[in-house]
């Protein structure tokens, strides 16, 4: 009698198979329809559509992090739609997602860019800042005579930290990634510290990311890079344009090409 339950229940058991491979084909066909939703949204210039493809980025984009008294991405002075820009009805569907995406984060850094210029004026210290966006992302652009650095040296001026510090708190609103660059001038550099200018640039830009890592930017965003004298943004054969060689430069990367 017990052998012959035994083999109603093995047989019944056969009969329901491990079905959890459901779960991943459910999330398949979810990400699918996410994706026809959003080519269906810029298929054509459609007020609507474009609303519709809005709120759906919102989650995304317009509840990021901000400091008190910033808009969101999404949070245009415009009309509704003014926060994109119209594509040709006949775009492809990729490239009007990407052209859609592009724009978002132009607004990302320039909101970004803004901020860290506020601080440097209310620091007293925007003639030793400089922000511009270019195609790498946002640069910030900080020159280390007199506010940063010694001569021949790493380590940070305690009246650089407070401007650091508020530049971090600005890049803790955007998710890209960040990379430190230091620079020098071509004089050459022999001490105890340091036997080239590349160790000295590298050890700048490391001192710079010690204190956005202080500040809540996270270690997965966060690159360092020292390029000695190698790009100079002025002449090497005049002290101004040596003091303007001399700096470190905060890159926040474009994500979207």
């Amino acid at each position: 009698m017990s052998a012959s339950r035994g083999n109603k229940r093995k047989k019944h058991d056969a009969e329901h198979p491990d079905e959890r491979w459901l779960l991943t084909y459910a999330d398949m066909i979810t990400l699918l329809m996410a994706l026809f939703i959003v080519m269906w949204s810029v298929s054509a210039v459609n007020k609507s559509k474009f609303d519709e493809l809005k709120s759906s980025l919102h989650a995304a984009f317009g509840h990021s992090s901000i400091l008190p008294g910033e808009r969101s991405i999404l949070q245009s002075t415009g009309s509704p739609s003014s926060a994109f820009t119209i594509i040709p009805s006949d775009m492809p569907p990729k490239t009007a997602v990407q052209r859609t995406f592009r724009q978002l984060e132009q607004e990302s850094l320039e909101r970004v860019r803004r901020q860290i210029e506020a601080a440097a004026r209310s620091e007293g210290l925007s003639a030793e800042l400089r922000t511009y966006i270019d195609e790498r992302g946002l640069v910030v652009r900080l020159l280390t005579d007199k506010l940063m650095f010694d001569p021949g040296r790493a380590t940070l001026k305690p009246e650089a930290r407070p401007l650091l510090g508020r530049v971090a708190r600005s890049l803790t609103a955007v998710a890209n990634p960040v990379r430190v660059e230091g620079n020098t001038d071509n004089q050459p550099i022999s001490n105890a510290l340091f036997r080239s200018n590349w160790e000295l640039s590298a050890a700048r830009a490391t001192a710079v990311l010690e204190v956005l890592r202080g500040h809540g930017v996270t270690d997965r965003r966060l690159s360092v890079a020292g390029y000695a004298d190698q790009h100079p943004v002025a002449s090497n054969s005049s002290v101004d344009g040596r003091s303007h060689n001399r700096r470190v430069d905060i890159v926040v990367l474009r994500r979207v090409k």
